[in-house]
């Protein structure tokens, strides 16, 4: 089984990570780290790269096509052309297209999620209507062969429930024993719909900071609501 992800300059490394150690288990699986040029990739955080060994004319099929998002950095690739053409591409090939966080608004930008439901991270997900796409606050959305995750972590939960859909459900039971996913955070504050307003303020401030490290994709995120 071919699994293509897409990796560029400021992802999120557990938007790709996270699915990429459940999905690895997979029957006969094969993983493709994806980008458009054969170059170092750097995370969004600036400490950990990840080495491109393929690029999109290396890579032009797959059945799981994975879309990982970014803090920032997401703003910009939703608006290259090569990068949206080739996503397009290896949907006609895949069995299942996926994303996770703010990954579905580059899968967005595409048209493929145009009249579907779909998530996101929480705080750009309103982003979705700009597409076409009907926004849902959920961990993931399964549309036809489309399935986004919400933020980050959700990646995770995204792929054993992909494997259930592949493999069944002993495979998936099995990888997540493998991994030890059974999650027990020390603070109940990871739902937005559920999270306290102060904390949801603080997150935000971080993301603020964060997307500032890189001035020119502030300024475009700024205007991320005029794309259409």
């Amino acid at each position: 089984m071919k699994i293509a992800i897409l990796i560029y300059n400021g992802i999120t490394m557990l938007d790709a990570i996270g699915p990429y150690e459940v999905l690895t288990q997979l029957p006969n699986a094969e993983v493709f780290f994806v980008a458009k040029n054969k170059e170092e990739i750097k995370s969004d955080t600036g400490f950990v790269h990840l080495n491109a060994k393929y690029d999109f004319d290396d890579v032009v099929e797959a059945d799981i096509l994975l879309i990982p998002g970014s803090s920032i950095a997401f703003v910009k690739v939703m608006k290259d052309k090569k990068t949206l053409d080739w996503i397009r591409k290896v949907n006609k090939t895949t069995q299942f297209t996926t994303s996770v966080c703010s990954g579905s608004l580059i899968l967005a930008a595409t048209g493929l999620l145009k009249g579907l439901k779909a998530t996101s991270h929480w705080k750009p997900i309103d982003l979705l209507k700009n597409f076409g796409a009907i926004p849902v606050r959920e961990r993931f959305v399964h549309e036809g062969k489309i399935i986004t995750a919400a933020g980050v972590s959700a990646g995770i939960d995204m792929a054993l429930y992909l494997v259930n859909e592949i493999a069944g459900e002993q495979r998936a039971k099995a990888i997540q024993l493998l991994i030890e996913y059974d999650p027990n955070p020390i603070h109940d504050s990871g739902n937005y719909t559920t999270c306290k307003p102060d904390i949801i303020e603080k997150a935000e401030r971080q993301l603020s900071r964060n997307a500032k490290k890189d001035l020119s994709l502030f300024e475009a995120a700024l205007n991320l609501k005029k794309i259409k």
